[in-house]
């Protein structure tokens, strides 16, 4: 899985449009900290991209951490993507 390249595109809930809520901010550290590139982080979805091994790493850890923190929904894609960065 190492040589394939993948995106994954997510959403934690419940959302809260006054503060950003614990199980975000969770989602946010875990994939800010999981060393992959092309991470985009906004305040209804959160995008990134890496090799398919350390993407699959940061799901694993994006999901534990926010369900943690309270997310009662977490809903993701992955998509494989080309060497241009296109699904």
């Amino acid at each position: 899985m190492a040589t394939v390249r993948l995106r994954v595109e997510f959403t934690t809930e419940p959302f809260d449009l006054d503060r950003v809520p614990p199980h975000a901010e969770a989602a946010r550290e875990a994939l800010q900290g999981a060393g992959l590139d092309a991470v985009d982080v906004g305040p209804f979805g959160n995008t990134a991209e890496g090799g398919g091994s350390a993407v699959l790493a940061a799901v694993q850890q994006v999901l534990n951490t926010s369900l943690q923190a309270g997310a009662t929904r977490v809903s993701l894609q992955v998509s494989v993507v080309d060497e241009e960065g296109a699904p």
